[in-house]
């Protein structure tokens, strides 16, 4: 018997550490205040439909204090080509802690995460590492992880999951990864226009077919197997969609761009595949109620799937359980 659909959600919870080199706390800050708000909303709305998601959390945002981040910092950092791309030139400026500087610290927003049923944390690098750039390589990623690690177990949180920052996947580097115990990732969809890059290729058309992508089917419905996925360990759990947030520009093309998510998910409950929908946070940080009510209709179709063909939601850790179970009994038979 195949299994059912899988809707898989992952969140890459990263705040200013993951949009520094691209906009300024000015330019960005409405957004990342309306986090404070869009976290405690999102995981009510998960519990209400009963969905299980990872949260996958930079490093930095685990300190307490700016001491404890300090303490924190691996020895050997990466020596980006392009030097604005690191974070540690920029740690002096910011806050104390959570309450002064909110755009660089969420121990709080992570507890909150931990208190709820059904989330799991896992890692979006310490330092938002990016495994493209020239000028780091695999002793520095290896450091990284090792400090990501180090500061989610004061939480008593095992990372086990992760997602590569800007999705600059490195196959290269997932050796590292079953070294220091995560089980899976998030890889990226297969269609050319997805395919992962660095940020001296830009490629506008790509991004032009991503974001035509959202609203029509370009690239297909992004499913996946579970064959395919546990064919090679650490599992890839590649993405499907990434959920853009509303833009009251676009407001006409509202019901294709909930049209295109839905037949998605749809064919991966009809076909017994994985469904994986991702987003940052602060994508729902400004125009917080209309990314909620487009999310519900998405959840609300996600519910009726599963009343009909038995379509469940897993978060990333509990797939990879799931396949090291099935493979450790198809061993013992």
């Amino acid at each position: 018997m195949s299994k059912p659909g899988t809707f898989v959600i992952s969140l890459d919870f990263e705040l200013y550490w993951g949009v520094r080199d691209k906009t300024t706390i000015d330019e960005y800050k409405d957004n990342l205040l309306g986090v404070r708000q869009a976290v405690p909303a999102l995981l009510d709305l998960f519990q209400e439909y009963q969905i299980h998601a990872t949260w996958s959390v930079v490093g930095f945002l685990f300190a307490r204090t700016k001491e404890e981040l300090f303490r924190a910092i691996p020895l050997k950092k990466p020596r980006y080509v392009n030097p604005y791309l690191s974070p540690y030139h920029t740690l002096h400026e910011i806050g104390m802690n959570e309450q002064e500087d909110p755009f660089h610290f969420a121990p709080s927003l992570i507890e909150k995460i931990l208190s709820y049923p059904n989330q799991t944390i896992g890692t979006h690098t310490f330092s938002h590492y990016y495994c493209l750039e020239k000028g780091q390589n695999m002793e520095t990623f290896r450091d990284d992880l090792l400090s990501a690690i180090q500061i989610a177990s004061t939480y008593n949180v095992r990372l086990e999951s992760l997602v590569f920052p800007r999705n600059q996947f490195n196959g290269e580097y997932l050796s590292i990864c079953e070294e220091l115990g995560i089980k899976c990732y998030r890889g990226n969809p297969s269609s050319w226009i997805y395919r992962a890059n660095n940020q001296e290729d830009p490629s506008l058309l790509k991004r032009l077919a991503r974001f035509c992508d959202a609203y029509i089917n370009i690239s297909g419905h992004n499913c996946h197997s579970f064959e395919k996925i546990k064919s090679a360990y650490p599992f890839d759990i590649p993405a499907s969609r990434f959920l853009r947030p509303y833009w009251s520009r676009l407001d006409m093309f509202e019901s294709l761009r909930l049209k295109r998510i839905q037949s998605d998910l749809t064919y991966a409950a009809k076909n017994g595949l994985v469904y994986h929908l991702w987003w940052h946070p602060y994508n729902f940080g400004v125009n917080l109620e209309k990314n909620l009510s487009f999310l519900k209709k998405i959840l609300a179709h996600y519910g009726k799937l599963r009343m009909e063909y038995g379509m469940n939601s897993l978060n990333m850790e509990q797939i990879a359980d799931r396949l090291l179970e099935e493979n450790r009994n198809k061993q013992a038979g």
